[in-house]
C-alpha cells in the first residue's frame, strides 16, 4: 500500500515566503536595519524564507550544477563503485529508495559529501558520533566535482555564518552568541541530489515531511520545484522556485536555543511525475560535532512558546549525537554494515 501525501497548495504571490535580501546589511543603518525586521519575521512566523543578495555568483553555480549532472550521468557501476554502504561515515552515493525518512524510502538518488578530513575511529569511552568525520568518496573520473563541491561548502559557509550573525542580531541577540561552536571543526553536509520521478508504485514521496537538526540549511533547487513547506494552516504549499535564490530554513538547533521562538518547520519534497527528473543541491551549516548549544539570551525570550516535544526524536545536548541518531535513521543499510548495535544516549 501506498501513502500519497495530501495535496499541496500554492499560495498566491503575497503569501509565499519571505523574499530576504542579505545584501542589504551593506547598505547603510536604514537598510539593515529593515533587513533585520523581514529576518525576524520571518524566522519567528514561518522558518522559512528565500534569500538573495548572496553574493554566489551564476558562474559558482553552474559549475556545481554541471558537474553534480555530469556525476549522475556516469554509468551506474561507477556511481556504484562510491556507495555510501562502504563508509563507515556515512558520504558516498545512496542509491534510489535507499534513504528512509519516517521509516519509508525517499525516491531519489544522491552523493553525501562533508568537510574532507581523515578518518576518526571513536576510541575507548569517547562518543560514537565521532565515526561521522572521514573522508569523502568521489569519482576518479570526474575530478571537476571534487573541486567544485568542496568550494561550494567553503562558499555557503561563509553566506551562512554571516546570515546567523545577521538573523542573531535581529532578534536582539549577539550577533557573534555561537561563533565558538562552529570554527575549523564545523560539521558541514551538502547532498547532491536527483529525483528521478515518480516509483513505479506510484509512491511519490521525494523525501518524507521532516525537520532539520542543524542550524540553517540552504538549499539550491532547480526550475522543476517540489519542495512544500507546512505553514501555519496545516497545510503543505509549494515552494516555487526563485531564479538565484537560496531556499532557507532553520534547524531544530534554533528552535531549542531559543526556546521555539524560532521556528524549525516541516518541509517535504514530493516527486516530480515520472520522466521528469529534478536537481537540488541542499547544504546543511552544522556545528562542531561536541558542540553543545547553549540557550541564547535575547530580548523576546519571554515571549518563547517552548519548544516542538517529539518523544520518537528527542534532540541531545550535544550535537554530534543528533547528527548521528538521524544518520542511523535515514541509512539502514550503512548502520547494519558498519554500526550494528550503535546506540545514541537515552
Amino acid at each position: 500500500m501506498t501513502h500519497a501525501p495530501a495535496p499541496a497548495v500554492t499560495l498566491p504571490a503575497h503569501r509565499q515566503l519571505p523574499i530576504i535580501d542579505l545584501s542589504a546589511a551593506d547598505r547603510g543603518p536604514r537598510a539593515r536595519a529593515l533587513l533585520h525586521a523581514q529576518l525576524h519575521s520571518a524566522a519567528h512566523d514561518v522558518g522559512f524564507f528565500q534569500l538573495i543578495g548572496h553574493g554566489v555568483t551564476r558562474q559558482e553555480t553552474d559549475r556545481l550544477l554541471t558537474a553534480m549532472r555530469r556525476f549522475f550521468a556516469l554509468p551506474e557501476a561507477e556511481r556504484l563503485a562510491l556507495d555510501n554502504v562502504r563508509s563507515p561515515h556515512f558520504r558516498g552515493y545512496t542509491r534510489t529508495g535507499d534513504e528512509r525518512t519516517g521509516g519509508r524510502r525517499d525516491w531519489r538518488d544522491q552523493l553525501d559529501i562533508g568537510a574532507e578530513r581523515p578518518a576518526r575511529v571513536p576510541g575507548p569511552g569517547e562518543p560514537a558520533y565521532w565515526w561521522l568525520e572521514g573522508p569523502n568518496q568521489w569519482p576518479a573520473s570526474l575530478p571537476e566535482l571534487r573541486t567544485a563541491a568542496l568550494h561550494w561548502i567553503e562558499r555557503l559557509s561563509a553566506v551562512a555564518a554571516r546570515l546567523l550573525h545577521e538573523l542573531l542580531a535581529s532578534i536582539g541577540a549577539p550577533a557573534d552568541f555561537y561563533d565558538s561552536v562552529f570554527g575549523d571543526r564545523a560539521h558541514p553536509q551538502l547532498k547532491l541530489v536527483r529525483y528521478p520521478g515518480s516509483a513505479e508504485d506510484g509512491a511519490d514521496q521525494g523525501v518524507g515531511a521532516h525537520k532539520d537538526y542543524g542550524f540553517l540549511t540552504l538549499l539550491l533547487q532547480d526550475e522543476v520545484g517540489g519542495l512544500q513547506v507546512q505553514r501555519e494552516d496545516g497545510q503543505f504549499h509549494d515552494v516555487p522556485p526563485i531564479e538565484g535564490a537560496f531556499v532557507v530554513n532553520l534547524g531544530e538547533l534554533l528552535e531549542v536555543a531559543t526556546d521555539g521562538y524560532l521556528l524549525a518547520t516541516n518541509h517535504r519534497v514530493v516527486s516530480p511525475p515520472g520522466g521528469v527528473e529534478r536537481y537540488s543541491v541542499p547544504f546543511f551549516y552544522n556545528p562542531r560535532l561536541d558542540a553543545r548549544v547553549e540557550p541564547l539570551s535575547f530580548p523576546h525570550a519571554p515571549a518563547a512558546p517552548g519548544i516542538t516535544d517529539d518523544p520518537a526524536n528527542p534532540l541531545f545536548a550535544e550535537y554530534g549525537y543528533n547528527e548521528l541518531k538521524g544518520k542511523l535513521r535515514a541509512h539502514p543499510l550503512v548502520a547494519r554494515r558498519h554500526h550494528t548495535g550503535l546506540l545514541t544516549p537515552a
